[in-house]
């Protein structure tokens, strides 16, 4: 985003003071320079109170030399504080600088002091500026260690001298004067404390303030990345029109339409919108500090382009609008999009009916594929018992006796063949007696299961022409119908199936449609135990009343493969499986001819490898199919 900057001409003060502080600059070294605004206050600080003590001495130095006067304290202090601003230009900390300059102001005293004999020169009132601007410019520290130095000076060793060596041995002893410089001594060390606390206050504010700022600015750099991340265009004028700020969509917009990027503090645009009728009503909205909302057309490279266009106020401190934020995008090809929805809409209402008789064909061709499984099975049990049957040995048997018929009589009473023949066809009599009863069943399921497939496409038949027939179904006895078409696999496979049916009332529902959702939900379970690493595989077929005693409860459990969680949303939408060979179709007609039936199908499993359960619900009044 760009921002409006500052402008106008600086005052003379203004020019003076920024000529002033570059001098400043000049001395310090690049590291100094480089320091934060409210540390580079201190370091041009001390540097101006050394070029300031500097002149001061040097104009002192001066003056001496026409009095007549010893030149040399004042001259080594102008050398100490000229070592001062060269300490700031070579090094990357103020300490040396600052306690160079600090115990040359302390000596200077001292200097002072000693040069003219004055008893209460350690009072002065100069002193009290010492401490505090150690603490300042040197840290708290450092700033102790000038102020202790200036106590044992000032203080403790001046008094002990005037005492002791100087002019009046008499005046240490005086108790006024101890009394005085004890407490100038209490008033230093006060100074430093009150200074060492304004820095701890003035650090921790100036803490306070930068973590402020560099969350202000973190959060300002955010939002400046989402707004030029945007295609949209985002802008903020002031009330006549002048840019404030702009995105780089809103850049590259400006130019397009109006051959040049926009200027901050210009007009963004022209002076006046195009259509005064259409902006005029939104921009007074704005201007009284609600939000408004328009579309507008604009030509760009030749053709016409649709903006969505919404308003915001920018309000100050008392609420009144001061601005406006824009925010505008292109929607000239999701109009284009509904345009040719709409168009599509009439062809998507006749492609629907088609998608619906593909979803029945689709579900017809799939229910006869589960349903051919059990042919599939019985055809090869039947196959497999023919194969082994011991018709071959009958055939054996009668031809003995056409050998044997002239003679027949002594062949099965004297022969060792003829002898074993009579019991070896009782034998044989008994055992195709017992393949015949297990190829009537498997004919008899073969049978259930051809009229199974009968019934799926005459129940698709009908449900094409009208409802399917409504008839009291016993749930027990058809989940039992439902298995004896798949058993064959169940047993084939060493799965055990358990059943626990509590007593329910029978419910009046469309027969087939239901049988066809406990085929799908079997053959699932028989899938999932296939793929199963497990040894014992068991299936749980459970009926009980629903919880509010108005429906019937039918779970399917089994202990196979199980489901992934994040399967489970996607279970039951058309052209979802997991199966490498599946179609994804049978569990989805499932659930909707159990919606048709008033009822519902969901599944349930703890994940991969802890198997699932299929619970179809459905109500015990009757309910009128609908498709």
């Amino acid at each position: 985003m760009r921002a409006a900057e500052p402008t106008g001409q600086s005052s003379p003060s203004t020019g003076s003071r920024a000529w002033i502080l570059q001098r400043l600059d000049a001395v310090l070294s690049e590291p100094l320079r480089r320091a934060p605004p409210s540390e580079l206050v201190r370091y041009r600080i001390l540097v101006g109170a050394a070029f300031f003590l500097f002149l001061f001495n040097a104009l002192f130095t001066v003056w001496s030399f026409l009095l007549e006067q010893s030149l040399y304290p004042s001259t080594i202090a102008c050398l100490l504080y000229l070592g001062s601003v060269l300490l700031m230009r070579g090094s990357t900390t103020p300490g040396p600088a600052a306690v160079l300059m600090l115990t040359t102001m302390v000596l200077v005293l001292l200097g002072t002091a000693l040069e003219y004999r004055l008893p209460y020169f350690g009072m002065h009132a100069l002193t009290m500026l010492i401490p505090a601007l150690a603490v300042f410019l040197a840290g708290a520290p450092a700033g102790l260690f000038v102020t202790v130095l200036m106590i044992a000076m000032l203080c403790v060793g001046y008094p002990l001298y005037l005492s002791r060596v100087g002019i009046n041995p008499e005046a240490f002893s005086s108790a006024y004067l101890v009394f005085s410089h004890f407490f100038a001594g209490v008033a230093f060390l006060g100074a430093w404390g009150l200074g060492s606390l304004h820095n701890s206050t003035r650090d921790s504010a100036q803490a306070f303030l930068e973590r402020t700022l560099k969350a202000l600015r973190d959060s300002e750099s955010k939002l400046s990345s989402v707004l030029e991340s945007t295609d949209d265009l985002v802008v903020s004028v002031d009330l006549e029109g002048r840019l404030l700020t702009a995105n780089s969509a809103a850049r590259q917009f400006h130019l397009r339409c109006y051959g040049k990027e926009p200027v901050v503090g210009e007009l963004f645009g022209t002076s006046q919108p195009e259509r005064p009728e259409l902006w005029g009503p939104p921009l007074a909205r704005v201007r009284a500090g609600e939000r408004a909302r328009l579309e507008d057309e604009y030509e760009l490279d030749g053709s016409r382009h649709l903006l969505d266009v919404h308003l915001s106020p920018l309000l100050d401190l008392e609420g009144r609008a001061v601005g406006m934020t824009l925010f505008a995008r292109d929607i000239t090809a999701r109009r284009d999009a509904e345009t040719r929805l709409g168009e599509l809409h009439r062809t998507l209402v006749d492609t629907s009916r088609q998608a619906g008789m593909a979803e029945v064909t689709t579900g017809v061709l799939h229910n006869v594929g589960n349903t051919l499984n059990s042919v599939n099975i019985s055809t090869s049990i039947i196959t497999e018992r023919l194969r082994k049957s011991r018709l071959s040995g009958l055939a054996k048997a009668t031809g003995l006796l056409s050998e044997h018929s002239s003679d027949l009589a002594s062949f099965l009473t004297q022969d060792a063949q003829g002898q074993q023949l009579p019991a070896y066809l009782i034998a044989v009599s008994r055992q195709l007696q017992e393949e015949r009863e297990g190829l009537l069943r498997e004919m008899q399921a073969l049978g259930e299961s051809v009229e199974h497939i009968n019934s799926i496409i005459a129940m698709q038949q009908m449900h094409a022409r009208a409802a399917g027939v409504l008839e009291q179904v016993a749930i027990p006895q058809l989940i039992d119908e439902a298995m004896r078409l798949l058993a064959g696999s169940f047993e084939q496979l060493g799965i055990r199936v358990e059943r626990d049916y509590a007593p329910v009332p029978p419910i009046s529902v469309d027969r087939h449609k239901l049988l066809q959702i406990l085929i799908n939900l079997l053959s699932n379970a028989r899938h999932a135990l296939v793929d199963s690493q497990k040894q014992d595989k068991w299936m749980r077929l459970r009926i009980q009343p629903a919880s509010d005693g108005t429906g019937v409860r039918i779970e399917v459990t089994d202990n196979g493969v199980g489901i992934a969680p994040e399967n489970l949303p996607r279970l039951f939408m058309q052209g979802f499986t997991t199966k490498k060979t599946g179609h994804g179709f049978g569990l989805h007609i499932s659930a909707l001819s159990a919606a048709e039936m008033k009822g519902r199908l969901t599944c349930s499993s703890p994940g991969l490898g802890q198997g699932a359960t299929f619970t179809l619900e459905l109500p015990t009044a009757a309910q009128e199919p609908h498709g």
